[in-house]
Formats: C-alpha cells, structure tokens, sequence
C-alpha cells in the first residue's frame, strides 16, 4: 500500500514564535503528522534565525527554485498524495508544474488569510476609502487569488468573514472550501485558577511582527493618540510593545518617561501576555484571524481592538474584552477593563469559551480529516465538476496572450 505522503510548498519558512502564519503552518503540520503522513516541506525562501527546525520533526526540507524545471523531476520523484500551497503565490508558481508532474496528489490550498482583501484594505485605508466587497471584486490581485482557489481541489479558510465573502460575492461552491481556524487545545479551566490574577498583573500590552503592516500601523497609532489618553487617565501604567522585526521608525518611539516602551523579539507570547493586565490591538486594516489576540484568549488576557481586529473570530459570543474603532472608544474601554476587575473577570471567561467554542483542535481535526476522505475518494468527479478551475488550467486561457508578446518581442 502506497504511504500518505505530503508535499508543503511554503511561502516562507515558518517561524511559530514570531507571526501567527508559522504557528499556523505548524498546526497543519502536526495534524498530518498525527495521522502518519511523510511530509516533505519545500520553499525558494531562505531560513531566518527563528524559522522553526523541521529536521527536528524529521521532515526534510527541500530548497526550491522559481522557473525551474528542476522542481518537475523533483515533485514527479517524490511522487506526493497531498500537495499543500502556502498561500496562493506558491500555487501561482508551482501550481501547474504539480498538475503535470503529479496529477493525482490532492491539491489544497491553505489561503493564511485572503492576501486580496488584506492588500485591498490596506490601499484603500491609506486613500481614506471605506471598504466595501465590490471594491475588493474588481482588484486585479482578487481574481489571481480566486483563481487560485478554483485551481486546487480544496482551499482552507481561516476566518468565517472570509467563508462569506467567498460563497456569497463570488458564489464558490462551498465543497471546495473548508473553513479551518486554527486547532487549538481545550482550555483547561483548572489550570487557569493558576494563573497570574488580575491584581498579579499590570500595564498593557501590544504585540506583533513588525513586518506586517497593519501592526506598524497599530503602533503608530497608540503612540500618536490613544496611549496619552490612557496614560492621562492611569499616569502609573506602561504599554509594552513586543514583536521581531519592528522598523527603526518604532524603535524611536521607546519612551520611558511616557511609559511607550519597545521591547523587542518576545520568545514566548503567552508568557509575557500573562504579566499584563489588558491587550491593545487597534487594527485598521487586515485580513484572517489575529495571533495575537488568540494568545491573548489562551493567556487570559482581556483584549481591546476594533471591528476588522475581531472579525471572523467570535461569532455572536461576546468578545473577550471591547471592540471600537476610535481612539477615544478605544481608550475608555481599556481603561474600564484596567479598572474593574468583575468586568475584567467576565471578559477573560469570554475568551475560554470562545477558544473552546471556535477553535476546538478536536472537533476542526475531525471535519479536516473527513474532508480530505471524502475528496480522495471521488477527485475525479470532483475534478470534473469544478469546471472553472478546468478551464483556467487550460492553455489557451494563457498561450494566445503570451504567443502574442513574443511574438512583437521577436519583431523588435
């Protein structure tokens, strides 16, 4: 009997201790490995010194070129039944080199978040646009996006926000989607009554990687106005900003005296998220589920943050803490959760049963691996029923237009 194998090809290397992306990888990488799969993982990017060793996990790594027809040897050797795309750029590159040289591995693609919507958000908050899913349809990088999801087999979709736009803006049949937040452990409630209590804990927190926009842009913001109002109010508390790879811009910003302090690369989050009291995540722009909030939850740390900050993550249980989108809503809320400790107990509780709720690794486990079943059991059928997906894998989607320019090239 032929072993389950899996290909990964990562966008990067996954680094689980500094972006919630790595935490991620590593999820899916422990589910397959639950279930006796021999993964190999792959990536034309190079390792950075927090990148997760997987020859620990005796996962061989595999470097990777772009155009390169090295790899169609390498993936028609290896041979794999799963063949994971992280995020959709690997599958732009790779994707059809796996249908070729492999056309009966399963093709998934694990979105992250939608890149689209974030790059979306993002162009459109600098501009000072309000956001609406029509200004994300039109997008260039939306439809290479979604073209890459009707490409692969099945797509993983991390936010609930994201399941909707997907099936009811762009009307994706909803057998190749799966929604896939991250698989986290059960709370264990007894352990939590061990924890630091709300009067063992002080100050704020922020936390987040610095090559990521939207919480640059968070940082920015609490220094420019929502930390002097909580400050004002609370002259004794500090905000504690921690995340790898923050620009010089908020390296400047560490002030003592105002109690705005930049600490760097923190090696374990919840840990540091349990020696504060409250959690900061004003986001204004973004896409997915946020790491950071989620390490908040599970370090029972109450969080305040805005409407794109929580989306997709809670449903209609009560967030744990206070969602606001001004800096003086922002501020207030964080100053009550500082204050009072019946509402900072309740918004902690908050937290737990929407881990356990959303996020349970049990019950995402099992739809995952029923999901992959049915699938490898019927894939042609499947296969020939995403019609669109066949018909942008076809050549003549793409050979006239590139027939053409080299073609007045070649007349130059």
């Amino acid at each position: 009997m032929h072993k389950k194998s899996l290909l990964i090809i990562g966008y990067n290397w996954p680094e689980p201790a500094t972006t919630a992306a790595g935490n991620r990888m590593m999820q899916l990488i422990h589910f397959f490995k639950e279930r006796d799969y021999t993964i190999t993982f792959a990536s034309t990017a190079t390792k950075g010194e927090h990148s997760s060793p997987l020859h620990e996990l005796k996962i061989p790594e595999e470097n990777i070129l772009l155009n390169d027809s090295g790899f169609d040897d390498f993936v028609k050797n290896l041979n794999p039944t799963i063949v994971l795309f992280d995020r959709f750029l690997t599958e732009e590159q790779f994707g059809w080199r796996v249908a070729e040289f492999a056309p009966n591995a399963l093709r998934i693609l694990d979105t992250e978040d939608l890149h689209s919507l974030r790059v979306i958000r993002q162009e459109l908050f600098r501009k000072q646009v309000v956001f609406a899913p029509e200004k994300w349809l039109v997008s260039d990088i939306t439809k290479r996006e979604i073209a890459s999801i009707y490409r692969c087999d099945l797509s993983l979709i991390i936010s609930s926000y994201e399941m909707e736009l997907l099936s009811t803006f762009i009307k994706i049949d909803k057998q190749m989607l799966l929604h896939l937040p991250f698989q986290l452990e059960k709370t264990n409630r007894e352990q939590t009554t061990k924890w630091p209590s709300f009067c063992d804990r002080k100050d704020f927190i922020c936390i987040g990687n610095g090559k990521h926009a939207p919480n640059v842009d968070a940082v920015l913001w609490l220094k420019k106005e929502i930390w002097p109002l909580i400050r004002k109010q609370i002259p004794s508390a500090n905000l504690h900003i921690y995340g790898n790879y923050m620009p010089q811009q908020v390296k400047e910003m560490h002030d003592p005296k105002t109690g705005f302090l930049i600490e760097g690369w923190a090696k374990c989050a919840h840990t540091v998220m349990k020696r504060h009291r409250v959690n900061l995540a004003p986001i204004r722009f973004g896409a997915g589920i946020k790491g950071k909030l989620i390490d908040a939850m599970q370090s029972g740390t109450p969080s305040v943050t805005t409407s794109i900050g929580a989306e997709g993550m809670h449903g209609s249980l009560p967030w744990n803490g206070h969602i606001a989108e001004s800096a003086k809503e922002i501020a207030d809320y964080a100053i009550t959760l500082y204050r009072n400790e019946p509402e900072w107990s309740c918004a902690q509780q908050n937290g737990f049963t929407i881990i356990d709720t959303f996020y349970n690794k049990a019950t995402l486990d099992k739809s995952f691996e029923e999901t992959i079943d049915a699938l490898q059991t019927k894939l042609e059928q499947h296969r020939t029923y995403n019609f669109i997906g066949a018909m942008l894998r076809h050549q003549s989607m793409a050979s006239t237009k590139f027939l053409s320019k080299w073609i007045q090239e070649k007349n130059k």
